[in-house]
């Protein structure tokens, strides 16, 4: 991850004062939240439509309330194992450049008001590809809360390079 997307991150976290809420969800085991703000919508599983020729990153579109909505693979996108195709997912949706977008994961938890008092940069030990889409980290009791940095996954003219 470069310095700009790091400082970025710690700027969005200090900017809602001494707390930020975020919407956490999981996938692959793996905790993730992204803040509630950035949040448009939760959906249970939902009919997607394949693009053709799409990136792979791109699992297709769907219809939310007569609005299409680009269905991103946010497991394939972090480089984590494929899902099982049977597996129920859930998506959040959230908006990115005046567009909607559906992020598939595997289950969506609790909104978390976290003190940015205790947000961390990345640490080394943190996987290069999630490092890649990471605004930086919690350290909750028994796990690692990573940060999604929304612009950062979204940009496609990174994945275009991978």
């Amino acid at each position: 991850m470069t310095q700009t997307n790091e400082t970025e991150g710690k700027q969005a976290v200090e900017s809602y004062g001494e707390t930020e809420d975020f919407v956490t969800f999981s996938i692959a085991g793996q905790l993730f939240g992204i803040p509630v703000l950035k949040v448009q919508d939760i959906l249970s599983s939902h009919r997607i439509t394949q693009i053709p020729l799409a990136p792979p990153e791109i699992a297709g579109s769907l219809n939310l309330r007569g609005r299409i909505v680009t269905a991103f693979d946010v497991r394939r996108r972090v480089g984590l194992p494929m899902r099982d195709e049977k597996e129920e997912s859930m998506s959040i949706v959230v908006e990115h450049d005046g567009e909607l977008y559906s992020l598939l994961v595997d289950s969506v938890g609790e909104v978390l008001a976290l003190s940015v008092d205790n947000f961390e940069r990345n640490p080394p030990t943190l996987d290069s590809r999630l490092r890649e889409y990471s605004a930086g980290i919690y350290r909750l009791n028994n796990e690692l809360l990573v940060v999604l940095n929304v612009t950062s996954l979204l940009n496609y003219s990174q994945s275009q390079a991978a």
